[in-house]
């Protein structure tokens, strides 16, 4: 089960059923989507995507995945789950752009590698980055991860893969 996580202005919580439309205005933000995976997707498969965290990552243990709320109100998504790019684990996280240059990606990604360190026991953890992402290269590069390869990918595209030891 997904365990609730604090940082100093963040609660990052199991998603609830009720947070669906907030999920997917998150995911349908071009300037955040653009980031996540293969890019911008239709309405619909965010929405599907959104009912797997119950049915297959919830109900199955599969990782952990967490609506990150500020002041009561959805601001982004965070997850950490194993990945076969790095053959270890993925911390993953996302900020609506009105919560973005106030330090919050910073506190979700030192949240989820203190988590990964204490309760995961992890001595690794991983990222995955767009190289033309240079806000996110920056914050992880503050928090030690260095880059340990490049990702071509079939548009042309290139993402980094970095790493940072923990524990």
């Amino acid at each position: 089960m997904t365990p609730d996580l604090r940082t100093a202005r963040l609660a990052l919580n199991p998603y609830a059923p009720e947070d669906e439309e907030d999920f997917v205005a998150l995911f349908q933000d071009e300037r955040v989507s653009r980031w996540m995976g293969e890019g911008p997707v239709p309405e619909a498969d965010d929405r599907a995507l959104f009912g797997r965290i119950f049915t297959k990552v919830y109900a199955d243990g599969l990782f952990d995945v967490w609506a990150v709320r500020r002041d009561g109100r959805l601001v982004g998504h965070a997850e950490i789950k194993p990945t076969t790019e790095s053959g270890g684990h993925e911390i993953i996280y996302a900020l609506s752009p009105d919560a973005w240059g106030a330090g919050l990606g910073t506190e979700i990604a030192e949240a989820l590698l203190a988590y990964a360190a204490t309760t995961l026991a992890l001595t690794e953890v991983h990222a995955t980055v767009a190289a033309e992402n240079t806000a996110s290269l920056a914050l992880l590069a503050r928090l030690g991860f260095t880059h340990t390869k490049d990702i071509p990918e079939e548009d042309g595209s290139t993402t980094r893969l970095l790493s940072r030891a923990v524990g």
